[in-house]
């Protein structure tokens, strides 16, 4: 371990994380007057360590978007021969759209259960066989089908695969031509309680811009509860527990409901721009190569009742980070042999977009990169006896992050809730997806003194009570973030090391992102 990291503490943490989740930053949304406190916040801290802008001569990467506020019907109805029913907005659904026009309306769209909604020819799996689901509404289950069976030789078992994320899912609803696209959400599969949908999926939204303006989505993407799912297959005479047993079988036939569903949204579409922020330490030998550190710096602002989501672990945590890493690399006697780039980005709570632009946008040229460090919502309970590695196992940087863990005489785990799919949900992902390899890991869960079942209740409890809620804020009587300098200084030296060696990490043989990474580097292993 480098003595320089000594220096990174909880007294250097904590001011960075007080400040920018404070009522002054109004919940840091991209595009608003929190924006730019934040980015005059980041670019003042990188400019006081003397680190270069990373853009040419400025700090700042443009990130085009599109947010579009919606006036949404109260209700969605649903209509059978028999059958009247009317859903809540927020309450039963939440729908939106991404077309970027002023209305759009579903009217009469038959409802139809695809499953799983998933295509995968690699698994063998086609929901969307034998079934024309143009101009229709297709409801599907959330997460994918070795969730559900937790067969490991059923897609990868219970951790869950891109096909399990809602985004998948209406990704390809549009593909199969679907006027409308309904998730069913369960807690379990979907990794987050329905507070966390309405929160996220109300008020307005962000996107990226779109030379179809998005034309080729279907006309509403939603979700509904798992309540709501009942009582639409009862109206058709069905059991949702029996359909969702169905769904697992090589032969499922998805059903028409006999039932059809109407719903409109007026839109104000706001082209704006956001932006990433850059800063770098030049290395002193190889100062064109470039190692990453990233860490979203956006939230949810404030409301539509005025509540600010001030978003403390969520992630002004990973922002003090940063910060810290950055401070110590300044104080390093000489600079590592590589560039250092700090890449605090926008917009991940929108759907990862300052990374994807960052990644599809690369100021820095990826084949000269050598990998991605993400750092997002740190331990605020204490010390672990371990640290997780989001999909260990899938790239050569887990050798890294060993070595530092056995320094620090911890212990490296893989998820232990797979199944949640935070492997596609954490900025690291659209570094990954671009080929460059990528390190996303979480806070352990064998706390030091009260042991595993302790440490998993109390981030149950924090899921539950404060994520994506405006009650995330900073608690100087019950935060202990001892836990957070330990990664932090694990941050640190991985980054040091990866800094320092001659060679460029890759992905594991098998990985869907080795390919990519083989093509930028010209190597055929």
């Amino acid at each position: 371990m480098h003595p320089v990291i000594e220096s990174i503490s909880e007294d250097g943490l904590i001011p960075h994380i007080q400040t920018l989740s404070s009522d002054e930053f109004q919940g840091r949304s991209p595009s608003s007057p929190g924006e730019e406190k934040t980015l005059d916040y980041l670019q003042d801290q990188f400019k006081q360590l003397g680190l270069h802008p990373g853009n040419g001569e400025s700090y700042l990467q443009e990130v085009p978007l599109v947010k579009m506020a919606s006036d949404h019907d109260e209700i969605m109805k649903i209509s059978g021969e028999k059958t009247s029913l009317e859903l809540q907005y927020k309450n039963d659904m939440v729908a939106n759209t991404r077309r970027m026009v002023e209305s759009v309306a579903l009217e009469d769209s038959e409802l139809v259960f695809a499953g799983y909604g998933i295509v995968a020819p690699e698994y063998d799996w086609n929901d969307y066989e034998n079934l024309d689901v143009e101009g229709k509404t297709v409801i599907v289950l959330v997460n994918d089908p070795g969730y559900a069976t937790e067969d490991p030789e059923l897609f990868t078992g219970e951790a869950m695969t891109y096909y399990g994320r809602w985004t998948y899912k209406c990704e390809e609803a549009a593909r199969q031509g679907a006027a409308g696209v309904l998730i069913v959400h369960e807690t379990g599969p979907a990794g987050y309680p329905w507070e966390v949908v309405r929160n996220s999926f109300s008020g307005p939204q962000f996107y990226m811009e779109s030379e179809d303006k998005n034309m080729s989505r279907p006309v509403i993407e939603g979700w509904i509860t798992t309540e709501t799912a009942e009582r639409l297959f009862q109206e058709a005479g069905l059991e949702f527990p029996t359909m969702k047993r169905r769904a697992l079988a090589e032969d499922f036939a998805a059903p028409s409901l006999g039932l059809t569903v109407s719903y409109s949204i007026r839109n104000t579409i706001e082209h704006s721009v956001s932006h990433n922020v850059m800063a770098v330490l030049p290395g002193a030998e190889q100062p064109e190569e470039y190692v990453i550190y990233s860490a979203h710096w956006d939230h949810f602002g404030v409301d539509e009742e005025g509540r600010i989501y001030n978003g403390a672990r969520d992630n002004a945590t990973g922002l003090a980070a940063m910060l810290e890493i950055a401070r110590a690399y300044t104080e390093l006697p000489e600079p590592p042999k590589r560039s250092i780039l700090f890449l605090p980005v926008t917009a991940e709570e929108r759907g990862l977009l300052g990374s994807e632009y960052y990644g599809t946008h690369p100021v820095k040229p990826l084949d000269r990169s050598v990998a991605a460090i993400n750092m997002d919502a740190l331990n605020i309970w204490g010390p672990t006896r371990d640290i997780t590695v989001i999909g260990y196992g899938n790239s050569e940087l887990d050798e890294y992050v060993d070595a530092v863990a056995e320094q620090q005489g911890r212990y490296v785990r893989p998820d232990p809730e797979p199944e949640k799919g935070r492997f596609y949900r954490m900025d690291h992902f659209s570094f990954a997806k671009e080929g460059l390899p990528a390190l996303a890991t979480e806070h352990g869960v064998d706390h030091a003194e009260h042991g595993e079942d302790w440490m998993i209740e109390r981030i149950d409890e924090w899921t539950e009570e404060n994520y994506h809620k405006p009650s995330d804020m900073f608690d100087a009587d019950e935060w202990d973030l001892s836990g957070a300098v330990d990664d932090t200084r694990m941050y640190f030296q991985v980054g040091y090391e990866l800094a320092n060696t001659e060679t460029f990490p890759n992905w594991r043989e098998g990985t869907e992102f080795k390919a990519k990474r083989d093509a930028m580097l010209g190597s055929g292993s």
